[in-house]
């Protein structure tokens, strides 16, 4: 039941996204915008993490299920593919590289250990 109420949460929190987004008339798709404030909630404690934990493990290993009406949806272009495949295929690779070496990159900022300042006394 608790997991199921962690559920609702996510979606609520989702679908305000999608609702902001049109209200103001945003140039950012509805689930950016709910995954944004939910950073937002997180971060400033109004959502603690512990509220969300226990439900989001499921999510995170099914979350492959979650692809498939995208596939499906894919497969109405394939004159576009035959078309423009190796185009499509290059910058999906390059963008890939691009997101994984700017999260590594900042990944490795935020976690190197910062240097405490002496004050002379």
């Amino acid at each position: 039941m608790l997991v199921a109420l962690q559920w609702a949460a996510l979606v609520a929190i989702n679908r305000l996204g999608y609702a902001v987004a049109e209200a103001v008339r945003l140039p950012l798709p509805g689930n950016l915008v709910g995954m944004l404030l939910l950073l937002a909630l997180l971060s400033a404690g109004v959502v603690p993490a512990s509220w969300l934990r226990p439900g989001a493990p499921f999510l995170t290993r099914h979350l492959a299920f979650f692809f498939i009406p995208i596939t499906v949806g894919i497969m109405r272009f394939g004159a576009l593919f035959a078309r423009s495949g190796v185009a499509i295929v290059v910058v999906l690779v390059v963008s890939a590289a691009v997101g994984v070496c700017a999260s590594g990159f900042t990944s490795q900022a935020l976690g190197r250990p910062r240097r405490q300042v002496e004050v002379p006394t």
